[in-house]
């Protein structure tokens, strides 16, 4: 018989929250949970590996709305592997974009940063 886990458990495990935990599997992330006779959640190791995955992906900064969609490819049966690589392919570029973006607010901040350093020195001079 598999070993089952517990909701703790598995939150313990992975690092994500309970209330993540049952978020995901609300919308669809995860299915298949078992329930105890008293209603509670029983976990498998394949459960737990596949936390691991979503907290990965999410990790690598992929809105839930992303990871829903790569799940949409995974269970569509065209060769997934394939598919699934394109998928973060393309997301990897998304990545690239935002980095970008990221790249021209952070010489902005130094601009207004240097801006202020300016009228520090115009001001101490004028003190003087």
């Amino acid at each position: 018989m598999e070993n089952k886990f517990s909701s703790k458990q598995v939150a313990e495990e992975t690092g994500l929250s309970i209330h993540t935990l049952r978020y995901y599997e609300q919308i669809g992330l995860i299915d298949g949970i078992e329930r105890d006779d008293n209603g509670y959640r029983l976990y498998s190791q394949a459960d737990i590996v596949w936390f691991k995955a979503l907290h990965y992906f999410r990790s690598m900064g992929m809105p839930v709305r992303e990871i829903q969609k790569l799940m949409a490819v995974k269970k569509s049966g065209v060769s997934t592997i394939t598919a699934r690589r394109e998928f973060i392919e393309n997301y990897r570029g998304t990545v690239i974009e935002q980095r970008k973006e990221l790249d021209l607010r952070l010489e902005k901040v130094d601009q207004k940063i240097d801006f202020f350093k300016r009228l520090e020195c115009a001001q101490l001079e004028l003190e003087r």
